[in-house]
């Protein structure tokens, strides 16, 4: 596949990634597959395979945030194909990425609305959950305090 930022890529057909109901913007948007680059580690790129143009840039959620608490809404957990009743675990049943942001202030992860992979099935959803105090907008580089 061409793609715009990575040009050429090549993958295995069972390395893409289903979102039932796309991406909250982007809900035509269904397809895609994850992008890693030794060089640019331990980012993970989402590359749409319907949209050449359309790319995400994510981490591993645990490398933000080692003490991260996953809730996955049962709405999400049957998208995912995954029981109701129990959280799935970070690692073990799904792999959980941050989207990453370049703001004014620099770049931001956003620990409110994971994407969130069944790595069994594949499937993925960006999970949103109903209360939560993570952030959208968690600094990854925080401003360091200016000395007087």
């Amino acid at each position: 596949m061409e793609t715009k930022n990575f040009g050429q890529i090549s993958f295995e057909p069972d390395s893409e990634l289903e979102f039932p109901s796309g991406l909250p913007g982007f809900d035509s948007r269904r397809r895609f597959v994850a992008v890693a680059l030794t060089e640019s580690e331990p980012l993970i790129y989402l590359q749409s395979l319907e949209d050449p143009g359309l790319c995400f840039i994510t981490m591993p959620i645990l490398a933000v945030d080692p003490r991260y608490k996953l809730t996955v809404s049962d709405d999400d957990l049957a998208q995912l194909g995954m029981p109701h009743g129990r959280q799935p675990r970070i690692g073990e049943d799904v792999l959980c990425l941050t989207v990453l942001s370049v703001c004014e202030t620099g770049p931001t992860a956003n620990l409110l609305a994971p994407v969130v992979v069944n790595l069994r099935n594949r499937r993925a959803v960006q999970s949103v959950p109903t209360e939560s105090d993570y952030s959208h907008q968690f600094a990854l580089m925080p401003a360091e305090p200016v000395a007087c």
